[in-house]
């Protein structure tokens, strides 16, 4: 503003020194009014083409994604659980295992398949705390990757340029903390599992027992007497 009042005081001092006699064809009090105009024209362009420069910060991009990393560190618990021995976490095949494995009685089942049947669930009970056991470790690794991705988003928040990064942000630890919620589904589902499968064993056990037990207590067939000729 203070550029175009600098021209308009010129260009006053410019007529005002015209020579007597000369004719004037510049009306001064127009020229000064269409100076201001110009001005305030100007003074409102560059408004918008700083309000144009500010919008487009808002809208560039952050160039900065950690979905790849949260997404491996889900995918290693995610392998676990698929490599998991024992009874398998498909619902199907869960359902055909433990009708097989964890019968309602034991009535008119042979003693060999019992035993057979005991041992395959010791087997799963083992196998389902070691997946447990697994993931728990794996988690305990993948906080240091997420404590690495947690301080590379707050570093990219605090240099963020535009409210489009600041909500791009947001948004990943949004997905950090999701990421969390999910991980922590994955290991309660192994710990469950190792708690039903040994609970399921010991309900089991007890089953098994009662039958030894009626077994034994059942009479056997007794021997009946029979007369036998003699041979003279």
């Amino acid at each position: 503003m203070k550029k175009f009042a600098s021209v308009a005081i010129v260009l006053l001092m410019l007529c005002a020194g015209t020579a007597e006699g000369q004719f004037v064809v510049i009306d001064p009090a127009n020229l000064i009014q269409n100076i201001l105009t110009a001005a305030r024209s100007l003074i409102q362009i560059e408004n918008q083409i700083q309000q144009l420069a500010n919008e487009a910060r808002n809208l560039e991009s952050l160039g900065f994604n950690s979905l790849g990393r949260l997404q491996a560190t889900l995918a290693t618990l995610s392998r676990l659980v698929g490599q998991a021995q024992g009874l398998s976490f498909q619902l199907g095949q869960a359902t055909q295992q433990y009708a097989r494995l964890y019968p309602n009685g034991y009535a008119g089942v042979p003693r060999t398949q019992m035993d057979a049947d005991a041992q395959n669930r010791w087997v799963n009970s083992h196998e389902a705390l070691r997946t447990a056991i697994e993931m728990q470790a794996q988690a305990n690794m993948n906080l240091t990757q997420d404590q690495a991705v947690l301080a590379d988003l707050i570093s990219q928040s605090q240099g963020a340029a535009g409210a489009l990064q600041a909500i791009q942000v947001t948004n990943q630890l949004l997905a950090l903390a999701a990421k969390h919620l999910m991980q922590m589904q994955q290991m309660g589902v192994a710990e469950d599992r190792g708690v039903s499968a040994e609970s399921a064993r010991a309900v089991e056990a007890q089953a098994r027992t009662y039958e030894f037990r009626q077994r034994f207590m059942t009479p056997a067939t007794t021997y009946s007497p029979q007369d036998v000729t003699g041979v003279n």
